[in-house]
């Protein structure tokens, strides 16, 4: 009998051991997505204040002989920055969920994210070395006095393609998988916890930062829409959740308070420019919002 019950110590020995890591681990895991990611929050804010939407305001700033205009622009090395750190930033984000999230739909969106932003960095450099030769944002393409005389006229047809490829294929490629990724995220932010439904103050420090970025998302972005969208499914997110007893926690709470804000800017940036009938020509059609730098272009390059 003795030795027997010596096997089975040993057994449940070495059981023990082996349950021990995976526990820890298991309990590690759900530790991650407790408490406000001040980390993360402040790191994508930050890239996106200075790699995002700071790039543009580089080119312009710094002088030409320093990038010249056959070469990358500080913008460009800007934006090849941000297509590597944000979906790097947004994969800790996702790892950080307290909830199991889909990680298929997370890696496609992730894929088509980088290959969108990419499209959109070359349509880009060369979009903004034209604007350094004259172009105007605020007129279309065939509008534009340095397009419309090109010879031969095929050469407006590339032009125009080029413009596609920049601000309608690249945008979407970019936009709708960082949205999405950004709900994924959202439906784990969830909890029954009262103490887990508050935002710190190092979350309402990040809030401003945070909504301008979306407002300049929104606005330079062209995806109003996409944006009503998301903010409505995360609405609807929190009204279904409510019903099971749950509430957004910190972390969800920022980031609907951060997309809630922005549309508010949004508005109050289409009422401060509702008369201008320029911009109206530029934006036809039933959303009318206009781009920032079609309003730079328009209204204070000159100036300058």
């Amino acid at each position: 009998m003795q030795p027997v019950r010596k096997r089975r110590g040993i057994t449940l020995n070495r059981t023990t051991q082996n349950s021990s890591p995976a526990k820890e681990k298991v309990a590690q895991k759900k530790g991650l997505g407790l408490g406000f990611h001040s980390d993360l929050w402040f790191y994508l804010t930050l890239q996106n204040w200075i790699l995002d939407f700071g790039r543009p305001i580089a080119m312009i700033i710094l002088p030409l002989e320093w990038f010249p205009l056959n070469k990358p622009s500080a913008g460009d090395y800007f934006h090849m920055a941000y297509n590597v750190l944000t979906p790097f930033l947004m994969l800790k984000l996702i790892e950080r969920s307290p909830r199991a999230l889909p990680r298929s739909a997370v890696y496609l969106c992730i894929i088509t994210f980088v290959m969108g932003a990419s499209i959109h960095l070359v349509g880009d450099s060369i979009n903004h070395r034209l604007i350094l030769s004259g172009y105007q944002l605020h007129l279309s393409v065939r509008e534009n006095p340095i397009i419309k005389d090109l010879k031969p006229a095929s050469l407006i047809d590339s032009f125009e393609l080029l413009y596609y490829y920049d601000e309608h294929l690249g945008h979407l490629m970019w936009y709708i998988p960082f949205f999405i990724i950004l709900f994924i995220y959202f439906t784990g932010c969830f909890t029954a916890a009262k103490e887990q439904r508050k935002i710190p103050v190092s979350g309402w420090l990040l809030l401003g930062p945070s909504a301008i970025y979306y407002w300049y998302l929104v606005t330079e972005g062209q995806i109003t829409e996409l944006f009503l969208l998301t903010f409505l499914a995360m609405v609807a997110m929190v009204i279904h959740q409510r019903l099971k007893g749950l509430s957004p926690d910190s972390n969800g709470l920022f980031l609907l308070w951060s997309f809630g804000l922005a549309l508010l800017l949004v508005v109050l940036w289409v009422v401060y420019l509702w008369k201008d009938q320029v911009l109206r020509n530029k934006y036809p059609g039933l959303i009318y919002v206009p781009e920032p730098w079609a309003f730079y272009t328009l209204h204070m390059k000159e100036s300058h």
